[in-house]
C-alpha cells in the first residue's frame, strides 16, 4: 500500500498535534502516523499546561493559531497565574488539566481538520533519495532528502516533508529499581529501528533520561492532614478565543516529605538506576528525582509535594515532586511515612525513562535538518523536555514544511519576538547537553514577551501566512482599538487635583500638588485604571464601551502604562541587536581558514554555519573580538 501526501508528522504528542494541525490549516495534504489514537495528546507526565515561561509560550502558540490553549480552556480543572507577586514580565499562566478529556479534545480538532489525516501505525524507516544538481553533481548543501516512511505495516508514505515528534519514544527504556522494560511510556511500546535510519544520513545522536511519579489512589489519602491549594477565583484563560472555564474546578493539595521518609528512600539507594551504575544519561536538571534531592540537598529535612487531580471525576492524583525510579517497595514504603499517606493505595510507580535525541544544533532555525533536506524534527527529540516546549517546536516546524512545500520563504522569528524564537535559538546555536526547560531567564526581552502581549506580536505574522483565523484576527484588531483608545485618553485627559486628591489619599498614595495627565497618575504603582473610573466618570465611559473580554484589555492597557519606560528601553536595545540579525554571513567564509578567528570560533562556526553574525555572538566559545573579526572581514 501506498499513499502520497505533502507532509508526515511522525508521533502524536503535543508537538506532533500543532505541527500537523499548522501544516494542514495552511493547505498542506498532511498525514498524522500515531500508534495508537486514544492516546493522541496523551499527557505522559503531569497533566498541566503553562508555568514559569511556559504558560507564555502557550498563549504565543494560541497567538500563532495553534490548539494547546483552546484544549487547555476546555479541558481546566484548575488555572492559577504564577508570579503575581512580581512585575507583569514574570506573571505566567498555570492550568491543571483533565487528562482524558484532553487527549478527546484534540482528537475532536484532528479528526475534523480539513486536509489532515491521521494514520495508526508505527514508522520504522525514513525514506530518502540522492540529489544531483542539474549537471549531475552533488550539491554542497545535503546530499539527501527524505520521500517518505515506512511503517510496521509495510506501508508507505511518500511526502516532500517529514517531521519527527517522536517524544520519548526511540528506543525507550523504563527503568523502575533494576527492572527495565521497553517502553516509550508505560504499557507503550518504543519506536525500534527509526533512530538508526535518520542517523545513518550523519544525523548525530545521543541518550536523555526523564522520568515521573507515582500516580496514587485519592479514596487513601487523608486529605484533612494537607494544605489545600486552590485555583484563582477570578476567570482567566490561556486562548485569545473561546470561553472560559467549563469543568468543575478542583484544589490541588499539599504536604511534605520528613526525616523517616528519607530514611527509608536512602535504603533504596543502592537499587536506584540513578545510582548504581544502571542509567548513563542526563536527566532534567530543573525537574530532579526524590532521590536526587536526597543526594544534592542532604541537609533539607522534608522536600514540598503537591497532591494534583488528574480530572474532574477521576480519583487518580499526580504526586508532584516525588518523581522516581527506586523500587516499588521502596517508593510505596517511604510514602507510607507521610501522615496524609499511612493508608496509601497506588495505580503505579514512579519510573525513569531513557530515550534518543537528536543534535539539535545540527537543525536549521526552521527545524528543518542541515543534513537531509526535508527532514524536520520538533519536540524532545530535540533535546527539550516539556509539553510547552514540544508545542512551540511543533508549530514552527509545521508552518515551515508547509511553506517549502508551497515554494515560500521560511518563517522566521527573532528572540525579541517571541519564547519560542528565544528556545529554537538556544537550541540550533547551543545545543544541549540536558533536556532543555524553558525559564524567562533564558530571554534577554522578557519585558516584551509577556503573557498578555503575544496576540500582538504573533497574531497579525500568523494571519499573513494563512494560519491564524479571520476571527483570531478580527479579537486581536478589537482589542488592540480599545487599548489605544484608552492609551490615547490617559495621555490627553487632563486630572484636577482637587477632584483626585481624595480618591489618592483612599489609596494610600501622595495627593497632587497640581493637576497632570491622567496616564501620570496611572504610573504609579497602586493606582489602577479601575479605580479611577470610580471618579473620573468620563474614564468610566471609556472602558464601559468595551463590549467584551474587558478585564483582559483593561490589564493589557495598564501594563503597557506603568511599564513603558522599561518596554521601551528594552526594545531600543533589542533593535540594535537586529542590526547584527540584518547581516547574513551563512556560505560567506570558509572558518577553518581563518587563523585571526580562536581556534574554538573556527571549530565552533564550522560546524554549526551561523546565519547572521548575532547567531555567531550567540554561540559559546565565539568572543567578541571574533565578531569584530568577521565585521571587519564583511567590510573587506
Amino acid at each position: 500500500m501506498e499513499q502520497k501526501f505533502d507532509v508526515i508528522v511522525v508521533g502524536a504528542g503535543h508537538a506532533g498535534c500543532e505541527a500537523a494541525a499548522a501544516c494542514a490549516r495552511m493547505g498542506a495534504r498532511t498525514c498524522l502516523v500515531t500508534m495508537d489514537m486514544n492516546k493522541i495528546a496523551q499527557m505522559s507526565c503531569n497533566p498541566a499546561v503553562g508555568g514559569i515561561a511556559k504558560g507564555q509560550m502557550v498563549r504565543e502558540v494560541d497567538a500563532l493559531g495553534g490548539h494547546m490553549g483552546e484544549v487547555t480552556d476546555k479541558c481546566s480543572i484548575q488555572f492559577r497565574m504564577l508570579n503575581r507577586s512580581k512585575g507583569p514580565a514574570m506573571w505566567s499562566p498555570r492550568a491543571q488539566c483533565d487528562r482524558g478529556k484532553f487527549i478527546w479534545a484534540w482528537r475532536e480538532i484532528l479528526e475534523n481538520t480539513p486536509h489532515l489525516s491521521i494514520w495508526q501505525d508505527q514508522v520504522k524507516e525514513l525514506l530518502t533519495e540522492t540529489i544531483y544538481t542539474p549537471e549531475g553533481r552533488q550539491p554542497e548543501g545535503p546530499k539527501v532528502r527524505v520521500t517518505g516512511v515506512r511503517t510496521y505495516l509495510d506501508v508507505t508514505l511518500r511526502a516532500r516533508c517529514v517531521i519527527i515528534t517522536a517524544g520519548t519514544f526511540l528506543n525507550g527504556l523504563m527503568h523502575i529499581g533494576r527492572t527495565q522494560l521497553p517502553g516509550g511510556r508505560t504499557a507503550e511500546p518504543p519506536s525500534l529501528l527509526l533512530t538508526e535510519s535518520i542517523t545513518q544520513h550523519g544525523i548525530k545522536a545521543g541518550r536523555m533520561k526523564t522520568g515521573t511519579p507515582v500516580r496514587i489512589d485519592g479514596r487513601s489519602v487523608d486529605f484533612s492532614l494537607m494544605t489545600e491549594q486552590p485555583g484563582d477565583a477570578l476567570p482567566y484563560k490561556f486562548s485569545y478565543l473561546g470561553n472560559s472555564r467549563v469543568l468543575k474546578q478542583l484544589p490541588c493539595w499539599i504536604c511534605f516529605t520528613n526525616p523517616e521518609v528519607h530514611s527509608t528512600l536512602r535504603e533504596g539507594l543502592p537499587d536506584s538506576p540513578l545510582y548504581n551504575g544502571q542509567i548513563q544519561s542526563i536527566g532534567p536538571r530543573y525537574c530532579p528525582s526524590i532521590e536526587t534531592k536526597l543526594v544534592t540537598f542532604a541537609d533539607k529535612e522534608e522536600h514540598q509535594l503537591f497532591l494534583e487531580p488528574e480530572g474532574e471525576s477521576t480519583q487518580e492524583y499526580y504526586l508532584n515532586g516525588f518523581s522516581s525510579s527506586l523500587p516499588i517497595d521502596i517508593q510505596m514504603a517511604a510514602l507510607r511515612k507521610i501522615p496524609a499517606f499511612r493508608n496509601l493505595q497506588i495505580y503505579r510507580p514512579g519510573y525513569a525513562i531513557e530515550y534518543d535525541y537528536f543534535d539539535p544544533q545540527q537543525l536549521y532555525a526552521t527545524l528543518e535538518s542541515k543534513i537531509v533536506e526535508g527532514l524536520y524534527l520538533a519536540g524532545q527529540v530535540n533535546g527539550t523536555t516539556g509539553y510547552e516546549e514540544a508545542a512551540g517546536q511543533g508549530i514552527v516546524a509545521g508552518i515551515n514544511a508547509a511553506l517549502k512545500c508551497a515554494g515560500s520563504d521560511p518563517f522566521l522569528m527573532q528572540r525579541d519576538e517571541s519564547y519560542i524564537a528565544v528556545l529554537i535559538d538556544d537550541l540550533v546555536t547551543k545545543g544541549v547537553d540536558e533536556p532543555y526547560r524553558m525559564f524567562t531567564s533564558r530571554a534577554e526581552y522578557r519585558i516584551l514577551l509577556r503573557q498578555d502581549n503575544a496576540d500582538a506580536r504573533l497574531t497579525p505574522k500568523s494571519y499573513a501566512l494563512g494560519l491564524a483565523s479571520e476571527e483570531r484576527m478580527r479579537a486581536w484588531t478589537e482589542k488592540d482599538e480599545h487599548i489605544r483608545r484608552i492609551l490615547r485618553f490617559a495621555e490627553e485627559f487632563s486630572v484636577k487635583a482637587n477632584i483626585i486628591n481624595s480618591t489618592l489619599e483612599g489609596m494610600g498614595e501622595k495627593p497632587l500638588a497640581k493637576g497632570c495627565k491622567l496616564i501620570d497618575i496611572l504610573s504609579r504603582p497602586t493606582v489602577t485604571l479601575q479605580g479611577m473610573a470610580g471618579t473620573l466618570h468620563k474614564l468610566a465611559e471609556v472602558l464601559d464601551a468595551i463590549p467584551s473580554r474587558k478585564e483582559e484589555i483593561i490589564e493589557a492597557a495598564e501594563i503597557q502604562i506603568k511599564y513603558r519606560g522599561y518596554i521601551e528601553r528594552e526594545r531600543q536595545q533589542a533593535e540594535k541587536m537586529k542590526r547584527l540579525e540584518s547581516i547574513r554571513i551563512r556560505g560567506r567564509f570558509d572558518y577553518a581558514s581563518l587563523q585571526s578567528l580562536s581556534t574554538e570560533a573556527r571549530q565552533k562556526l564550522e560546524r554549526i554555519q551561523p546565519e547572521t553574525l548575532a547567531q555567531a555572538s550567540r554561540i559559546p566559545g565565539v568572543s567578541p573580538s571574533d565578531i569584530n573579526v568577521l565585521l571587519v572581514l564583511m567590510n573587506r
